[in-house]
């Protein structure tokens, strides 16, 4: 009797593993990096709150769309599929060869750079000024391999190489470095309201909370060229679209991974920059590097 085999990609990601691929893609560096800039444009601690708060409403509505698409469409390629079913293949074949060749690889690499020179701070013998395999002074005319760009390359061999093991193995690490870093900022969240509290930020930022605030366009203004920042933060989550065709159940799972993902790491980010109000003075805030 001829049996059949099912072809096609393994659909081996739950809901679980879905929604840590959205976690995992948002959460980086940013929502440390950019609350600076933020406070400084809008010179008030609740136009910075208003700034994160339009942000979240704005990539959950862009969230929710994606997952109609998705659901529609729930096969591999993400904004890919989208791209080719409303613009025809050209639209489709040019975006992702962009991807594939500038976007995506550089985004890779440039993490991969930040998580080595980030490294460098625990480990000094990890440096940009100091060769691996080369000869002359680094940013002096040298040539070679530093230690922090063999680092950088190591890490993206190492994570190419456990993802060609299998979907399984891949979804585990990722979920891995999810639950750890939305963990962390869970901590982090948690110490500065328990632990971190200081009377004095607390008392300068909330009286006057919405000072130097009009109620105007301008605000509005401040409040929309500050949000670049907030949104560079909140960015990549739509790269769970790309896996749709191996998720299961996608067209429950991939707008629902999607709506939790950015929900959690929203709440988050607001949880975060509420701390940064309880323990810094709001023009501490401004001047933090």
């Amino acid at each position: 009797m001829a049996t059949t085999r099912e072809t096609g990609l393994v659909k081996g990601l739950g809901l679980i593993d879905s929604t840590t691929i959205v976690m995992g893609s948002m959460i980086g560096s940013g929502v440390f990096i950019v609350a600076a800039d933020i406070s400084r444009q809008v010179q008030s601690p609740g136009l910075m709150m208003m700034t994160w708060f339009v942000t979240a409403a704005l990539t959950l509505i862009a969230a929710l769309s994606y997952g109609e698409l998705a659901a529609a469409m729930p096969h591999a390629g993400g904004q890919y599929v989208y791209l080719r079913e409303a613009f025809g293949p050209l639209a489709g074949f040019l975006f992702g060869w962009t991807m594939f060749a500038v976007i995506q690889t550089g985004t890779i690499a440039a993490v991969a750079v930040a998580f080595a020179k980030y490294t460098g701070i625990f480990f000094p013998g990890i440096s940009d000024q100091s060769y691996l395999v080369g000869f002359g002074t680094p940013g002096h005319g040298g040539i070679g391999v530093t230690t922090q760009q063999a680092l950088a390359i190591a890490v993206i061999v190492i994570l190419t190489l456990i993802n060609t093991r299998g979907i399984r193995t891949g979804a585990m690490v990722q979920n891995v470095f999810t639950f750890a870093k939305a963990g962390s900022l869970l901590a982090l969240v948690a110490a500065g309201f328990l632990v971190g509290r200081n009377h004095a930020a607390v008392a300068s930022n909330f009286t006057g909370f919405w000072r130097n605030a009009g109620w105007s366009f301008d605000s509005v203004r401040l409040v929309g060229v500050a949000m670049v920042g907030a949104l560079f933060s909140s960015d990549s989550w739509n790269n769970v679209t790309f896996t749709a065709g191996e998720v299961r159940n996608p067209r429950r799972n991939l707008p629902l991974s999607l709506a939790l993902g950015v929900g959690l790491v929203s709440a988050l980010y607001i949880g975060c920059n509420f701390v940064y109000l309880n323990v810094l003075p709001f023009e501490a805030i401004q001047h933090a590097e």
